[in-house]
């Protein structure tokens, strides 16, 4: 196959930041997505739909002139989940018609996550609101106990935090993000139609002995960490299999190439570069491009209940380096796969 046409697809997870370095980031994102659930970790946290809105407004005005004039990109906002957030919030929320999910950050878990609940049994009355509301949550699904490994996180949180919750509100809409375990696939594929899940890139092509090829790579660090080549296969396999419950979200998330190399190195991989050619090359490897569309294109929109797009992209078989570094405000990005050769390239 020399070429690949496809409903233009959707990033149901990306982080943008803001101000400078969300508009050096964002061109990347329009030049393949029509729509992205925005992430609402910003330093200071996207908590109201009042914030959720002025964020909207500055990603707006932050678009290229000739994506920002035609429309051609929609930002799909959250708010970030906190222990203060209130059932009258959700319901401004939902009423706005412009904020599409809540997300649940463990607190400590990841990067601006110093906001987010210690416990989901303390926000219980605003996720019943939220099932009313049919608003999904979004979930970083880890625990952050320090008797934990790292790599059972995902795991444990299934079994702690995760099936007491679906019990208790059965009704609540749930996306998985970024799942990277077999525990997760198997979880996620034997759960209700309410329940679906995210998968990026960097999950489906990278093991955990990626992180330590040559010595420490910091740019390989992400959360949840990468896990066992067992796990990165059973990702795949989900990704692959048609299943409306697995779908795009690639995480991507933009650091300064010095706040990544450094003593304590921030958790995130920049994807948004070519992240449609990446997904295309694992679909690719695995005989599924059939697959793509459906994955990158179809799921997400369905689960949110929002219109498929009507526009396409196309994919060309080409050869291409990725940059070694990206313009990211008053420094640079590394991004994935950093002067390393990408098979398949959008027409432009």
């Amino acid at each position: 196959m020399k070429t690949l046409t496809l409903t233009r697809p959707d990033d149901m997870h990306l982080h943008l930041r803001d101000g400078a370095q969300m508009r050096d980031v964002l061109a990347d994102t329009t030049r393949q997505f029509a729509r992205a659930i925005i992430m609402p970790n910003l330093k200071s946290p996207v908590v109201s739909t009042g914030q959720a809105l002025k964020y909207r407004k500055r990603i707006i005005e932050s678009l290229p002139e000739h994506i920002q004039g035609k429309g051609d990109f929609k930002p799909l906002m959250t708010l970030y989940l906190t222990e203060t957030t209130s059932a009258e919030e959700i319901r401004q929320a939902k009423q706005s018609g412009l904020i599409h999910a809540v997300k649940y950050y463990p607190a400590g878990a990841t990067t601006n996550s110093e906001s987010g609940v210690t416990a989901l049994d303390k926000v219980y009355p605003v996720l019943e609101a939220m099932a009313k509301q049919n608003l999904p949550l979004l979930v970083h699904g880890e625990v952050t106990s320090s008797d934990v490994d790292i790599f059972d996180r995902e795991a444990v949180f299934i079994e702690r935090q995760l099936c007491p919750l679906m019990e208790d509100i059965p009704e609540l809409r749930i996306v998985f993000e970024h799942i990277t375990t077999k525990d997760a696939v198997d979880f996620v594929n034997e759960g209700p139609g309410g329940l679906a899940a995210t998968i990026t890139p960097q999950h489906l092509l990278l093991n955990r002995n990626a992180l330590f090829i040559g010595g420490i790579r910091p740019h390989h660090f992400c959360m949840p960490v990468l896990k066992a080549e067992a796990h990165r296969c059973a990702v795949v396999d989900a990704a692959i299999s048609g299943s409306p419950k697995f779908f795009l979200g690639t995480d991507s998330a933009p650091h300064a190439r010095e706040a990544k190399e450094s003593a304590c190195g921030c958790a995130g991989i920049y994807s948004a570069h070519n992240a449609i050619e990446l997904y295309a090359e694992i679909f690719e490897k695995s005989a599924c491009l059939d697959k793509l569309e459906a994955f990158a294109s179809h799921h997400g929109a369905d689960f949110y209940g929002l219109p498929r797009n009507e526009g396409t992209i196309t994919l060309e078989k080409k050869s291409w380096q990725i940059p070694e570094t990206l313009a990211f405000g008053e420094s640079i990005i590394i991004p994935f796969r950093a002067g390393e050769h990408c098979q398949w390239k959008i027409k432009q």
